[in-house]
Order: C-alpha cells, then structure tokens, then sequence
C-alpha cells in the first residue's frame, strides 16, 4: 500500500487540449490521469449520434489520444480514467482494446456503465420513482416522450472494481467528475465506504482538479501574475493515505498554483458549501485549511464529511422546441445607437409572437447590468435570437434576418449567414432509489474475453450526521471607520461563477479577513441582486466561508433556462462574476488594499 499517490488531470470537457494528456504523462512522474468529457447536454448529442449509429455515442476524440499515448502508458506505468464512454462506453473499451493490438500492446481495459437508464423510464416510475423535478417539483409525464437521455450519476465505486481487476484504461458513462478521482484514492489505500472525512477530502481534490487548468492559472480574476498561460501546465493531486494532498502541476510549465487559483475553484459550481453533494460522500467545504507550501503547490486539509445521500441523481434533457440566433456587425459613428434601432426595426419587421426572444449589442455592455454605464464605441455587434416550438417561426426569423443590411440603419454586415433552426435540449434533474441502479463493469483482456461484474446498491438510510465540523461562528464587527473611498470591488475581492441549470452561483472572495469581515455586513443578497436588475429574475441566496474569507451567491432565474435553452450570450453565467467586480462601493480607507483605485 502506498503513503501517496500522483494524480493529474488532463481535461476538463469535450473539447479541451487534445496534446494534454501526452504532456502530463511524459511531463514528470504521476500514477494515474484522469479526464472529465461530459457535461449534462453531452450526453443528449452522444445519444443522438448513438441512434444515427449505433457503434458512437463515445467521444472519439479520446480514441486519437490513446493511439498517440498508450505505449507511453505502459512504458511510464500510468492508468487513465476518464468518463469519454458517453452513452456507449463498451464500444469505446472494444476500439481501445483493437487499438492496443494494432500497437502490439497488451493491456486490460476495464468498461462501467448502467447509468444509462432511458429505456428504463416506465418501469422505474411503475416501480415508484416519479422522477420529478428536483427544483421546480413539475411532474415528468408532459415532457416524458421528449426525453432523449436519462443517466444516473455513479459514483467511485463501480471504477475501483476496474482498478481492482489491473485494468490499464477505464471508461465509463456518467460517472461524476470527481468520482473518477476519488477512485484510485480508495483502491489504493483501501478507504472503507464509510470513512466520510477521508472520502470528502478526495472528492474536494476531484473539484479542484475536475476543470483542467482552471485550478492552475487559467480564467483567474488577476491573470496578470500568471506566468507564460502559453504553456499552462495541467493541475496534480498528491493524495496522502490519511486524505491530507496537495496541489501542483509538472515543472517546467506556465501557470500557477497559488491560494487564489484553489480558492477559485473551489468556489466554482458550488452550491451550499456545507453540503456538496456526490454519489459517496457529502463534503463540507467550510472545513477546508488551505497553506501555500512552496512554489505551485497548495496543501489542502481539515476537510470533513457526511454520509453519502440516500438517493441517486439523475440528468435528464428533452426536446423542448426549436431556437436560432444571428449576429451583425455594425460600424462607424453613433454604432451602438444604430444597434438598438436595428433590433426595433427588426423585431417589428418579423411581426410574429415568440415564446422568447432576445436581443444584445456586444461591446457597449449591455449583455451585463443595467447598473454599469454604457460606453460608445465604433464597432458593436448585435446578437437576435428566438425561441419556439413551431419550428417554421424559427425559420422565418433565420430567413429575415440577413434583410436588416439593406434596409436599416448604415454600416452593417450580417456574420455567419442565414441562421438556420436547432433543436432546444432542456435540462431535467430528478432523484432515484440507489436499489434501482445497478452497474455493470466489464473487463476486456488482450485476447477480447469479456469478464463481467455487477455493482449493486441498497436504500440503507445513512446513519445519523455525525457532525464532525460544527458551523463555525464568527463575530460581527460593530463599527467601521467612516472615512471611505468610492472604489470597485475587484480592488477588494477576486471572483468565479459557474452554472447549474438556470442557477448561477458567483464566489467572492476577500483580499483580506479585513474586507471579509466588511463584504459580509455590507454585500447582501437585496444588494446583488438590485446590482443585477434585468439578469436575476429569482431569489439570491448567500453562503458564508469563514476558512476561505469567501462569500456564495445562489441566483436562481439568471441565465435564461441555461444551457441550450438559453438565448442569452452568456447562458452559462462565467462572466457575471467580472461583472460584480465592477460595482463601485464605499470602502472603509484602512481596507483597502495599496495600489487599490
């Protein structure tokens, strides 16, 4: 049994540095790799392109790394893990066994799936899983013909039976991003399934690392103190047995490690940080110690844990109409004004009522809230957009938009032609009995036997929270100097939002505990959300994080339904966080920061 273990991560979605994988292996000594492919639409066009051909449904682009990377893998002794199965993760074992044959290699790869519960959906709900929706409690059966994927969200241990069986590559369905980290963690130091603390500290190293290099310098608040972004190395866990890591990166790369780039990543995608919820463990991010302990590397302790959920988690996306968006560019004077004129005239124009549309003039700022000044500038682009379920209104918008060059205001120039329909894949989240999933592993060995195992689990209520960390209380400050000066928030905090469904959640966290103690009495949720009049349309809600001297911001209705439903430019929310920096406050003199505007 080994004291610690090497674990780099080589991608973070379905389109990320194909070459990283092949740096990170040749790049210094790891054990294991992993790579995060899916996100909740992903697996929608997977499932499409399994029905155009039944032999896809994978990310093919993992194929073209193996090829150039397996001999490395074998020679360096490094496994990969990685969720590129998609919707046919057997299909995906199968060429990658073929491929090691071809290269005169051999190897085991190991296959999980069961996830894919799609065919399953009448059954289940006989069986007494509505699978309504987690958020908004609307029953499944007026969309429920229009679901095209539905996977539950596995956890760790299905992936450390492959490990267990010496498999050198594993692929699998929708297994959590950190799930695929915590893994090799327990298969190497034996963690029992009930060690919350030591389960949560792996599924916090998976959430710092899930996102490639945003752990290591990449899309940080102060992204000039970040050497060379050319080269940025991809992030590495160093895991103790006792569940004590810390983060860095290959030597001899761009980027950096630093409390900043933890810190926003830890903040990104996060919900309450008291309850992170996985398929293993719950984990409580208000209990992490973070310490810089030398150049790029961050240790990372103090983390606890909960007992796992009761329930699975299951994404579901259906059809849900159509949509199409256009853009034009527009030049010269008074360029912005021209823009908004365009979009009147071009809206009264097209005369029909949508379900949604929508409108924004890039590069005067109005796709951020109305509470920033607008600024002129000579050049703007205006992005239109519609949604509908009647596919030929869809159309029609496509088919005039192009006719605003000639007969509105001067100096423009459509881009990208005739915008043409595509489908809305909207986003279903439910819940499921853990005893209605059952994962199934295959091994493939070099001769193309295929050895099966079957990964069941039970409805066992957790037993009672054992409250390892209590919430930990922090005075108020009474009283605040009332000399001030009007600055922006960016000199007092660095920030990172991301997105769940139409939610977005914005981190915030202080230069100081000083400006901490100050953002907590002075950055509401009435004071956000007021900030982003015409964005927020829902509740905000706010955590605090005393160990990070950080604030959570929930906005619920901020990104037009999110993902593909969205017609908003940004539908993922990862700008609204430089856009909070950018509101002006007045700050006490004494916190802020020297060389602070």
């Amino acid at each position: 049994m080994r004291r610690t273990i090497r674990i780099g991560n080589a991608g973070g979605y379905w389109g990320d540095d194909p070459g990283a994988l092949k740096r990170q292996i040749e790049g210094g000594p790891l054990d294991y790799v992993t790579i995060d492919y899916l996100a909740e639409i992903t697996m929608s066009i997977l499932q499409s392109q399994k029905v155009r051909n039944p032999e896809m449904g994978y990310a093919g682009d993992f194929l073209a790394q193996m090829r150039e990377c397996l001999p490395l893998m074998v020679e360096k002794n490094v496994r990969v893990i990685t969720n590129a199965g998609g919707i046919n993760p057997l299909g995906l074992g199968r060429k990658i066994r073929e491929l090691a044959l071809e290269l005169g290699l051999s190897i085991k790869v190991g296959v999980v799936d069961g996830d894919d519960i799609l065919h399953r959906l009448d059954a289940l709900q006989a069986d007494g899983d509505p699978m309504d929706n987690m958020e908004t409690g609307a029953p499944l059966a007026p969309v429920k013909n229009q679901v095209t994927a539905a996977n539950v969200y596995l956890g760790a241990e299905p992936v450390v039976r492959a490990l267990d069986a010496d498999c050198l590559v594993i692929v699998t369905g929708r297994v959590t991003d950190t799930g695929i980290t915590l893994a090799p963690m327990i298969h190497e130091f034996g963690w029992d399934d009930d060690d919350w603390d030591r389960l949560a500290a792996g599924i916090v190293a998976g959430h710092i690392i899930e996102c490639g290099t945003q752990a290591s310098g990449g899309n940080l608040t102060d992204w000039r103190e970040v050497p060379d972004l050319a080269t940025v190395g991809y992030p590495i866990v160093e895991m103790g047995e006792d569940g004590v890591f810390e983060v860095t990166k290959h030597k001899g790369t761009g980027g950096l490690v630093s409390l900043k780039t933890v810190k926003e990543q830890l903040v990104y995608e996060m919900g309450d940080p008291q309850m992170y919820i996985s398929p293993d463990v719950i984990a409580r991010f208000d209990t992490i110690k973070l310490e810089q302990v030398g150049p790029n590397r961050v240790r990372v302790s103090g983390v606890k844990g909960e007992p796992r959920p009761v329930m699975f988690k299951v994404s579901m996306a259906y059809d849900d109409g159509w949509k199409a968006g256009g853009t034009i560019l527009i030049c010269g004077p008074e360029a912005d004004q021209k823009a908004e004129a365009a979009a009147k005239i071009f809206w009264k124009r097209l005369g029909h009522r949508y379900e949604e549309k929508h409108d924004s003039v890039v590069g005067s700022g109005s796709i951020w809230p109305e509470s920033l000044d607008r600024y002129e500038t000579s050049e703007v682009l205006l992005r239109l957009g519609v949604r509908d379920h009647d596919r030929a209104k869809v159309e029609e918008f496509g088919v005039l938009l192009p006719t605003l060059i000639l007969s509105g205001p001067s100096g423009m120039a459509v881009m990208g032609g005739r915008p043409k329909p595509g489908r809305v894949v909207a986003y279903w989240p439910a819940l499921i009995r853990r005893s209605n999933v059952e994962s199934r592993v295959v091994v493939i060995a070099p001769s193309g036997n295929e050895a099966t195992m079957t990964v069941t689990f039970v409805d066992e209520a957790p037993p009672r929270i054992h409250m390892s960390a209590p919430v930990e209380r922090r005075p108020r400050v009474k009283s605040w100097s009332k000399r001030t000066r009007r600055t922006k928030l960016r000199t007092l905090a660095f920030a990172r939002s991301g997105d769940k469904g139409d939610t977005c959640n914005v981190g915030l966290l202080a230069r100081s505990p000083e400006i901490y103690d100050w953002l907590r009495e002075t950055l509401t949720p009435p004071v956000v959300k007021r900030f982003f009049t015409g964005i927020v349309k829902g509740k905000v809600t706010r955590h605090e994080l005393h160990n990070l001297n950080a604030l959570n911001f929930l906005m619920e209705r901020s990104l037009g339904g999110g993902g593909t439903v969205s017609l908003m430019l940004d539908p993922q929310g990862k700008t609204l966080s430089q856009a909070l920096l950018e509101m002006e406050v007045d700050a006490p003199v004494a916190i802020i920061p020297k060389g602070g505007a």
